[in-house]
């Protein structure tokens, strides 16, 4: 028989950098999770992306025991490092807070493809650009 999902928790984690203690702890102490188990886990399968920040979905079974699927980092988070910046405007479009390149703007579709709502590299562009313009960050030609 398959063990049943009771409940799915999302979080965001630095890579590599998972600890026991809050946000991870206050998250998954009350669901029953091992957190030690948990860290070593998913610093073990972050390891490579150290620096990132990763969005993690975990799926936690009746019998205590849990599985993660690690997703590609955010995209705000990604154009911050890309553009060189700490923060996107305050003001949104209206003030520039960095520029990036189109070849940068595609190396990032090509890495959120997976995660986003879209079927091809020009859509995916397309919803990153969007996200970068509301963030103040310019794409020059």
């Amino acid at each position: 028989m398959a063990k049943e999902v009771i409940k799915k928790i999302k979080l965001q984690i630095q890579a590599g950098k998972a600890t026991p203690a809050p946000p991870v702890g206050t998250v998954l102490g009350p669901a029953g999770v091992n957190l030690q188990e948990f860290c070593t886990k998913y610093n073990d399968a972050t390891r490579d992306k150290m620096g990132d920040v990763l969005p993690v979905e975990i799926s936690i079974y009746d019998d205590r025991s849990f599985d993660f699927v690690i997703k590609t980092p955010p995209t705000a988070f990604l154009l911050k490092k890309a553009a060189k910046v700490d923060k996107g405007s305050v003001k949104g479009k209206n003030e520039t807070a960095g520029t990036i390149t189109r070849e940068q703007l595609k190396e990032i579709a090509e890495t959120k493809l997976p995660d986003l709502n879209a079927y091809d590299l020009e859509a995916a562009m397309k919803i990153v650009e969007g996200t970068a313009l509301n963030m103040g960050i310019k794409i020059s030609e």
